[in-house]
């Protein structure tokens, strides 16, 4: 007999501009003995007709990071204000106490990736069989990332894409509205990614001088890791829908800064690439004079 989870763990409210943003932490699963737990945002004044929904997946090389930490919540604020439910989500850190990935040593990060890519489809099905109760309109859950994350979202739309075993447990019909990738990659054993059917429309930003997440590619033959720049190009020349931030001559600080300088833009996306469904295709090389960056942070000296 199926284990029942239960459905609410405990409600947090704040008051935000004259608004009440409502928290609620619910139990989406159990694995390998770990809770895993989601944070629900809505806002009092929202409405009982279904909401699209912002699925966000936090960053901290798959070793650390939390869900609930401050720095996210701008955005996950801005979000709920303009109407949506808002989801950031637990999941299993395979990366706790292992070395450095790399082209030799992949196993581990091929494995953490896995089960992260697992538990989101995990989180996922949740809100999927809870969609009438928590208002989600099924059609538009849009999955979001920041590093680490990053690749959990990439990945778990390519898997999903591309008919991988993995996504199985997902509904047969069921596929993700879009794609917000903060300094985001996919791991493939197969080259640069193809996709069985076209991806959802994906939103990259990425710092061309990141050293931790690639933002081009790391590869020995057709194993590695491929960042933005080669999935941008691959998705302009399949004609995919996409929207790719390139930000010059910056590191990794890519995975965090763009949610909260870069609000109306990715809303804007939304609108355009997800609500409108525009066959869209571009390109913005992005170079802030005035922002100098610190590129010095590599897997080696991240995991060690």
């Amino acid at each position: 007999m199926k284990k029942l989870l239960p459905i609410v763990l405990c409600f947090l409210t704040v008051t935000l501009f004259g608004q009440t943003v409502r928290v609620e932490t619910r139990l989406y699963a159990e694995k390998e003995g770990q809770e895993l737990k989601m944070d629900i945002y809505t806002c009092d004044s929202a409405t009982v007709q279904p909401q699209p929904c912002l699925v966000f997946v936090f960053g901290g090389g798959f070793k650390n990071g939390t869900r609930d930490a401050e720095f996210y919540h701008p955005f996950f604020n801005y979000f709920v204000e303009r109407g949506f439910t808002v989801v950031s989500i637990d999941y299993r850190l395979g990366m706790k106490d292992q070395k450095a990935p790399g082209i030799f040593n992949n196993k581990p990060i091929r494995n953490a990736i896995a089960i992260a890519v697992e538990d989101l489809y995990s989180a996922t099905n949740y809100l999927l069989e809870n969609a009438e109760e928590l208002h989600i309109d099924p059609s538009l859950i849009i999955i979001s990332g920041s590093s680490a994350g990053a690749i959990i979202v990439l990945q778990a739309d390519y898997e999903n894409r591309d008919n991988h075993p993995s996504a199985s447990v997902l509904p047969d019909d069921f596929r993700y509205a879009g794609v917000i990738s903060f300094a985001g990659a996919i791991f493939s054993t197969e080259g640069t990614p193809s996709y069985t059917q076209p991806p959802a429309p994906t939103l990259f930003f990425h710092g061309s001088a990141d050293k931790l997440v690639p933002y081009n590619k790391t590869r020995f033959f057709n194993i590695g890791m491929f960042g933005s720049k080669p999935l941008a190009k691959k998705f302009r020349r399949e004609r995919y829908p996409y929207l790719f931030y390139s930000m010059e001559d910056i590191g990794h600080e890519v995975s965090e800064y763009p949610m909260q300088e870069f609000l109306p833009e990715i809303d804007h996306f939304i609108s355009d690439w997800v609500f409108d469904k525009k066959q869209w295709m571009k390109d913005i090389h992005f170079k802030d004079l005035l922002r100098t960056s610190d590129t010095s942070t590599t897997p080696g000296n991240y995991y060690d």
